[in-house]
């Protein structure tokens, strides 16, 4: 039998056997330590599970702990596991040190020529097949249900490889045989020769310096760095997918509505420049084209801070995997006079788990639960600029006020620690000409019901002084799908200023006007956000819970921010304007 013939025998089937061919029996590889393994010795269990691994996807990085614990709990059972690494962009260093904290003691095979991969017909990591005695597939697809692209519950609601190896080893077929596997796509080499005139070299690098790099370097938020073309190659095919997908770069505001200077998108040339790229086989082109690479800022991005603000005075444990509900750190910066900020940075501690940081200033006498969380000092997320006003500019923060620290982490398979903080800069009041003000539009009174699917609830805030808009950021949790600012001037015209059709918890992005729009005194803003308490939303951790307003994100919130500059300089500018 071809190996052309077992892949697509088994493309259609769980169940069929491949054992008698010489391509498997004599099939050798070496694993992490150099140890050679003929596959052939398989036959020695009941059941194999192969499992397909990579050092830098962020699913793989999670699922290498589980992989671990699913050996140790079938330990005394008649199942052998091994791990197996197909991509090319994976180095042997990266592999041990991948199998080192994950603690997996089973082999972790180098499959450096896709052999296996090929024969398995392995798409993605992490992806498992339950092997029997004859070789026969028994089971293909995901370990569970727990973790896939933008969704991570606490725990998983259906455990298929688990359960496929408990009925296999009571004798009984597997409840599914067949599941898709979530992931990073296995980066093989190209079998076709590389063609075309377009090059990373000459035409990708400088695309990706500067719409990937700020996040895709080393030391940095995002999984895997794309500093070089070696580290590029082994992506290209899941780069294509994201792209196509609209996934990546992260931007989730409609184009149709409001232009703004913080906007991430791939232009339409750049897109189908890198897509063709792929297509054509990513041929290098010549070193001598490689732009110079960006000159990232070390330490800080505002001038050096006159003052820092640490989140709390120890580090944060962060565990290995699961979910990690928001953290609220209240911080007492003792102000026992005004002050005035002329611009102010988040800085993430260990930016491999921080996913995002909104720090909040809480007035004297204001409540979180009833005012909300407080006006929006600074925010952090991937690609986020830190905010910094113009020289006569500046926010009041109010003596006696304090600071909630608002914490987004995502565990990354390894136990971890942060410690985040701010930097601001002082400006002094009698040099300030433009106030910095940020605000809100709310609706803390949320009843959305069980399995409501499409459930909206609106929120105002009127204008009472004319302001220009700086920032919009709108603020849901699990079940927020959609969310739209509008504003409504005084003589009754409306007009949409952002648009979040597809709003991702994920993502709490704060969107930056290229030009500021002017709110007249008596315009209203006006907030609309839609729901998903429904079994379709795969992050909604209890479809039949009515759903009210908290601080955790499986409880729900509807907060419109906005931060914009006040009426005495706005009017002064307005009155320039018109003479």
């Amino acid at each position: 039998m071809s190996r052309l013939t077992i892949c697509a025998v088994l493309l259609f089937s769980a169940s069929t056997a491949f054992a008698d061919t010489p391509e498997f029996d004599s099939l050798e590889l070496k694993d992490s330590y150099g140890k050679p393994h003929r596959l052939a010795e398989l036959g020695d269990k009941q059941l194999t599970v192969v499992a397909f691994l990579g050092t830098e996807c962020p699913l793989a990085k999670l699922y290498g702990p589980r992989m671990r614990q699913l050996a140790e709990r079938f330990a005394d059972k008649d199942v052998a596991f091994i791990g197996v690494n197909s991509n090319i962009q994976d180095s042997l260093t990266e592999v041990t040190a991948y199998v080192n904290r994950s603690r997996i003691a089973f082999p972790m095979l180098l499959d450096t020529e896709h052999k296996l991969a090929d024969l398995l017909k392995a798409e993605r990591t992490p992806e498992v097949f339950v092997l029997d005695a004859k070789r026969n597939v028994r089971y293909q697809g995901r370990i569970d249900d727990q973790y896939a692209i933008s969704v991570a519950r606490e725990k998983p609601k259906t455990e298929d490889l688990a359960d496929a190896l408990t009925n296999l080893l009571s004798g009984k077929e597997p409840t599914t045989t067949r599941t898709e596997a979530i992931g990073c796509i296995i980066g093989r080499r190209k079998k076709t020769q590389p063609t075309g005139e377009i090059t990373y070299s000459k035409h990708i690098a400088p695309i990706f310096n500067k719409r990937c790099l700020e996040c895709h370097r080393s030391g940095e938020l995002a999984p895997f760095a794309l500093e070089s073309f070696e580290d590029t190659v082994g992506w290209t095919d899941m780069i294509a997918e994201v792209i196509d997908e609209g996934r990546m770069p992260p931007w989730n505001a409609n184009p149709k509505f409001g232009h703004f200077q913080n906007d991430a998108r791939l232009t339409a040339d750049e897109k189908k420049t890198v897509l063709t790229w792929i297509k054509n086989g990513a041929p290098e082109g010549n070193k001598n084209d490689l732009p110079n690479a960006p000159d990232f800022v070390e330490g800080w991005r505002i001038e050096k801070p006159d003052a820092i603000v640490k989140m709390r005075s120890k580090p944060f444990s962060v565990p290995a995997t699961g979910v990690v509900d928001y953290k609220h750190f209240r911080v007492d910066p003792k102000l026992d006079e005004d002050v005035w900020i002329n611009a102010v940075e988040a800085r993430p501690g260990n930016p491999e788990v921080v996913h995002h940081i909104v720090v909040y200033v809480l007035i004297p006498g204001q409540k979180r639960n009833r005012d909300g969380l407080g006006t929006i000092l600074i925010g952090y997320a991937p690609g986020t600029s830190p905010m910094v006003y113009p020289k006569d500019a500046g926010m009041l923060i109010p003596k006696g006020s304090q600071l909630i620290f608002e914490m987004h982490y995502t565990p990354n398979g390894e136990p971890a620690t942060d410690l985040s903080y701010i930097g601001v800069k002082f400006i002094e009041k009698d040099k300030v000409k433009q106030e910095i003000v940020g605000s809100e539009a709310m609706n803390s009174r949320i009843r959305i019901p069980a399995n409501a699917a499409n459930h909206v609830m609106t929120a105002k805030k009127e204008i009472k002084e004319t302001l220009r808009l700086i920032t919009l950021t709108p603020h849901m949790h699990l079940r927020g799908k959609a969310f739209r600012y509008e504003a409504q001037y005084p003589d009754g015209r409306r007009e949409t200023l952002l648009d979040v059709p597809k709003y991702d918890f994920n993502w709490q992005l704060r969107y930056e006007f290229a030009k500021p729009p002017l709110l007249p005194k008596g315009s209203v803003l006006h907030c609309t956000a839609v729901y998903d308490n429904s079994e379709n939303n795969l992050n909604n951790p209890e479809p039949n819970k009515l759903v009210r307003w908290g601080d955790q994100s499986d409880e729900e919130m509807m907060i419109g921010f906005y931060t914009g500059v006040k009426p005495r300089v706005v009017e002064e500018q307005a009155a320039k304007g018109s003479e």
